[in-house]
C-alpha cells in the first residue's frame, strides 16, 4: 500500500497527467497544474503537443527506421498512446521497457501497460534517472543490446538540476546501446518570462523543480549523434501531421530531437 505522504505532495507525473486531460491525478495536483497555468497558460497545449511528439517519433522509429526496441525513461503516469501502444501498432513484435521511480507510476503501469500484442514484450524498471548503469543493467533482461534501441528521454532531464550531469546520463546510456541505436530527446526550453516564472511556481508546490534549458544546452545531448531531418526543433515542426492529441498550430518553447548513433 502506497504512503499516504504521495497523496499530500504533488507529483510531477500526476500533474503532467492532469494536463493531459487525465484521470489519475489529486486535488493537490491539480492545484499545482493550476498555479502553473495561471501564468503559463500555454502548459495545457505543451504538454499535449509534447504527446503527439511521441506519438510521431515512434511511429517513424518503429516504421521507417525499423527499431523495435525502445527504452522509455521517466514514462510518467500512462495516459493515451502510449509508447508500446504506438510501436506494436506498427511493429508488433516490438519490445518496450518504461522506467520511473515513483511508485504510483509503477502501480497503474503494472495494471494499465500490457502487451497490445501476443508477440510484444512490454516491462517496467524502478530506478532513477541519476542511476544510468542501474537503469541500463536491468533493461538487459529485456532488451537485445546487440541490435538497436530507442532511448526515450522525454520531459525527464529537466528534472536534473545540473546541465553537465544530465549531459552525462545521456551519454553514459548511449555508450551501452549499439550503432544503429537512436536517442529521442524532448525538454521545454526558457523562453521568457512567462515560462520562468511558471517553473518557480512549479517549484514551489512541492513537485520537484524543473530547470529550463536553452535550446544550445539540448543540442548538447546530441554531441556524436547524427540528427535525423528535420533537427532539433520545436515539437510542433518535428514532422508534423494529422494530430491524434491537441494543436500543433501553437509554439510553446518545447523543442525535440531524434538522433542515431553511427
Amino acid at each position: 500500500m502506497l504512503d499516504d505522504r504521495y497523496l499530500r505532495t504533488p507529483s510531477s507525473a500526476r500533474v503532467w497527467n492532469y494536463w493531459l486531460g487525465g484521470k489519475d491525478n489529486y486535488d493537490v495536483d491539480r492545484a499545482a497544474g493550476d498555479a502553473v497555468a495561471a501564468t503559463y497558460p500555454q502548459i495545457v497545449t505543451l504538454a499535449r503537443q509534447s504527446r503527439q511528439f511521441l506519438i510521431r517519433a515512434v511511429r517513424v522509429l518503429a516504421g521507417e527506421l525499423g527499431v523495435h526496441q525502445f527504452l522509455d525513461i521517466g514514462t510518467g503516469l500512462p495516459t493515451m498512446l502510449n509508447t508500446h501502444e504506438v510501436a506494436q501498432a506498427i511493429a508488433p513484435e516490438a519490445r518496450v521497457v518504461y522506467v520511473d521511480n515513483d511508485p504510483i507510476v509503477l502501480a497503474h503501469a503494472r495494471v494499465l501497460l500490457t502487451n497490445t500484442t501476443p508477440e510484444g514484450v512490454t516491462a517496467y524498471v524502478d530506478a532513477d534517472v541519476h542511476a544510468p548503469e542501474t537503469i541500463v543493467s536491468d533493461a538487459r533482461n529485456v532488451l537485445n543490446f546487440e541490435k538497436p534501441i530507442a532511448v526515450m528521454f522525454l520531459g525527464i532531464l529537466g528534472y536534473v538540476a545540473d546541465v553537465g550531469e544530465a549531459t552525462s546520463i545521456v551519454t553514459r546510456v548511449m555508450d551501452a546501446v549499439p550503432s544503429g541505436s537512436y536517442l529521442l530527446v524532448r525538454d521545454n526550453t526558457d523562453s521568457g518570462e512567462a515560462v520562468r516564472e511558471a517553473a518557480d511556481r512549479y517549484a514551489e508546490s512541492g513537485v520537484d523543480p524543473y530547470h529550463l534549458r536553452t535550446v544550445g544546452q539540448l543540442a548538447e545531448f546530441f554531441t556524436g549523434l547524427e540528427l535525423v531531418e528535420p533537427g532539433l526543433v520545436p515539437v510542433e515542426r518535428w514532422r508534423p501531421d494529422e494530430t491524434d492529441v491537441g494543436s500543433l498550430a501553437e509554439h510553446t518553447g518545447d523543442h525535440g530531437g531524434l538522433a542515431r548513433k553511427p
